[in-house]
């Protein structure tokens, strides 16, 4: 009867220490998530300030597409003031299609094209689109990997009980979004 007791202690223990475990491994990965999309968010602010300085330079030479620009700064406003994770992805994904209509309006414009502020702008945002896309990439694999984890058994009965929930990827929104916009400089 006493051994009884030792293996129902032991297995308790054992238990004890597979939740312990599961537990730490989930918020160790919740945290990569965080770190990944903190990564992102630091690349996304470099664009942030850089679209207006674009913006102002394009303006110059196309005074009149002031619909364009209002588009630009309105979504680029949009994106900063986001606080959620959802309500930053939504907000990326309007930014990139203003800022493929900025680029396609410079297309008409080939004194533009060939002004020097410009074109380091457009290089300059190039290498933060780079960036941008390695974090998301990294951002989407890390949440992946935690997405599935809090949802394979038996881990999502533990994730179920201390509230680790679903955490969105980073993903085009709209298929309008996905076609290339067609900019030759």
């Amino acid at each position: 009867m006493e051994y009884i007791g030792y293996i129902l202690l032991g297995l308790v223990v054992l238990i004890g220490l597979y939740v312990m475990g599961q537990y730490n491994g989930l918020v160790t990965l919740r945290n990569h998530v965080e770190e990944a999309f903190s990564t992102m968010d630091v690349y996304l602010t470099k664009r942030y300030d850089l679209i207006p300085n674009l913006v102002e330079t394009v303006k110059g030479y196309a005074k009149h597409e002031k619909e364009t620009f209002e588009a630009v700064i309105s979504a680029r406003n949009k994106a900063v003031n986001a606080t959620t994770m959802e309500g930053k992805i939504e907000a990326e994904n309007q930014m990139s299609g203003v800022l493929g209509r900025l680029f396609a309006l410079a297309e008409a414009y080939p004194e533009l094209k060939a002004n020097v502020n410009f074109l380091d702008l457009q290089n300059q945002l190039k290498s933060v689109e780079e960036d941008i896309a390695n974090a998301r990439k990294y951002f989407n694999g890390v949440t992946r990997q935690y997405n599935t984890r809090i949802q394979v058994f038996p881990t999502n009965i533990i994730a179920g009980i201390f509230n680790f929930t679903k955490k969105p990827l980073f993903e085009v929104a709209d298929e309008a979004q996905r076609q290339n916009v067609k900019v030759s400089f």
